[in-house]
């Protein structure tokens, strides 16, 4: 087919999901206006940094971009007399830096677009719906069929994914959805297995895995179709959203804040973990479970994006898990995923930091249960349970599944092998990132303790104590060397007399190392 054949020369394979933090780190005045340079950091990596050059203009206008969210976000206002004040400046810097804060600690803000194209935008310039639409033109001159009905903007979080409202030309009353993707930091399969294994997804049947219609890939992307389902994700039940309203929309600010019922939980809970099962006993990594990953067809779950380890795009909770060394296998990091999928579907919100400390009042304590075998601070420190373990729980053990869909989902020993070798690789990457977060954590905490106000003090003193012991060493130290030169003096030695050196006064000040 006519679809892309070679990868765009110099593609960079960014990890989307690592954080951006963003430091302002002067102001200059020019003329009529004042820019605020900003230091941005890509991760723990202070070499991964760069300087970014931007006006309250340019604040003005992502907030205005930002908007669409429903948000409430603390832009300081504007200023038309005295902005060019020192006083000003200084506090407008300070809360230009609070707004900086809250959108870059905001697990969506943080991942979409318009906040990665202000903070990077040497990273982020290209326009991915622009290159989405040629890949789909390259692939209808050779699937004449398929017609794209209208884009699908924004409904993902993903900034290199793009969706398509669909049709067939002879039945254009249904509707399907394409998907688009680059590829990601993850992707460890050859050309040709990755290739295989796209082409293999719509021959996975499953009560609980939502149908590929069709798929393919080249060596840069890949391209799915799905039927269109109107009712949407299960994140969008939860919302009570709209599945073709942006993702900023639908689920950053929601109206009503309101958990499922105990029996959804219970029924929704135990299909997906089914499905998790299935998976993982052939062998087959995902890691992307969310709510907006679990389509809604009346009242069964069905997973989707399968596609996302082929591609290796990193998971949406990646930077969650990454924190704790014990989630370091794609089995794990989707029981810990899961957690977070069941705490939605509780409380209608996801929780505010992980690990969760104490749990809000849940319509049973078996769900608080599997919660803390998931997201609890003893969890992420120790591990987590399988997806075996989890079915057994008095939560899930109970739900009765009835289904005559027999699951089916044949691959090859070779592809196999190689899915295997992959997740290695994406567990190793994982791994190493989870060591260099620790060590970090580690740093920093030895230098906090290094520069509080109880350790200077105890330096302090330290230093007082050893700087009188100094003196008083180099004072014995006179004394019996002027004992010694008298002694000589009396009894005739020949060797001439030196004056001793006066002992060092002890110093009244103690210098400090920079922290």
């Amino acid at each position: 087919m006519a679809f892309m054949e070679k990868p765009p020369a110099g593609k960079v394979l960014l990890d989307d999901t690592v954080p951006l933090t963003a430091a302002i780190e002067a102001s200059q005045s020019l003329q009529s206006h004042t820019e605020y340079i900003i230091r941005v950091q890509r991760g723990i990596s202070v070499e991964n940094s760069w300087q970014i050059v931007r006006r309250y203009s340019d604040f003005d206008l992502l907030n205005n971009s930002l908007q669409i969210a429903g948000l409430s976000l603390p832009l300081p206002p504007k200023k038309l007399i005295g902005n060019m004040d020192r006083e000003f400046i200084a506090e407008r810097q300070k809360g230009l830096q609070n707004y900086l804060n809250v959108i870059t600690t905001n697990h969506i803000l943080s991942n979409c677009e318009l906040v990665k194209k202000f903070l990077d935008p040497n990273n982020y310039s290209a326009n991915y719906t622009e290159i989405a639409l040629q890949q789909v033109s390259m692939f209808f001159r050779s699937e004449p069929k398929w017609e794209v009905v209208e884009p699908l903007k924004d409904i993902g979080w993903r900034i290199r994914k793009k969706y398509f409202l669909m049709k067939i030309k002879n039945q254009p009353k249904e509707r399907l959805v394409l998907s688009w993707a680059d590829l990601g930091p993850d992707k460890y399969l050859s050309d040709k297995d990755f290739q295989c294994l796209i082409k293999l997804l719509p021959s996975c049947l499953h009560p609980y895995i939502y149908r590929v219609t069709f798929a393919t890939a080249n060596e840069s992307s890949a391209l799915l179709i799905r039927m269109f389902n109107e009712k949407g994700t299960l994140k969008d039940l939860i919302y009570k959203a709209k599945p073709k309203d942006p993702f900023l929309k639908k689920y950053c600010n929601p109206k009503k804040i309101q958990g499922l019922e105990l029996q959804q939980i219970k029924t929704y809970g135990r299909q997906i973990l089914e499905v998790l099962k299935f998976l993982h006993d052939k062998g087959f990594p995902y890691g992307h479970l969310h709510a907006s990953n679990v389509m809604l067809d009346g009242d069964t779950c069905r997973l989707l994006d399968l596609e996302n380890s082929l591609l290796g795009l990193p998971a949406f909770y990646r930077s969650y898990f990454s924190q704790f060394r014990k989630i370091n296998t794609l089995e794990s990091v989707d029981v810990h995923c899961f957690g977070h999928l069941l705490y939605e579907m509780t409380y209608g919100r996801p929780p505010d930091s992980v690990p969760v400390d104490s749990f809000p009042p849940a319509p049973s304590m078996a769900v608080v249960a599997v919660l803390e075998s998931t997201l609890s601070c003893e969890a992420c420190k120790n591990g987590m349970p399988t997806v075996s373990r989890l079915l057994q729980m008095p939560l899930f053990s109970d739900v009765l599944l009835t289904t005559s869909e027999k699951p089916q989902f044949k691959i090859p020993t070779k592809l196999k092998e190689a899915l295997r070798i992959a997740k290695e690789c994406i567990e190793k990457r994982l791994i190493e990132e989870q060591k260099q977060i620790h060590q970090h954590r580690r740093l920093a905490r030895a230098q906090s303790h290094h520069g509080s106000e109880e350790e200077r003090k105890k330096r302090k003193i330290l230093a007082r104590k050893k700087s009188k012991r100094s003196a008083l060493e180099n004072s014995e130290e006179h004394s019996a060397k002027y004992n010694n030169s008298n002694n000589s003096a009396g009894s005739g030695a020949s060797s001439p007399l030196t004056s001793p050196s006066s002992p060092t006064p002890p110093s009244t000040s103690v210098e400090h190392a920079p922290f």
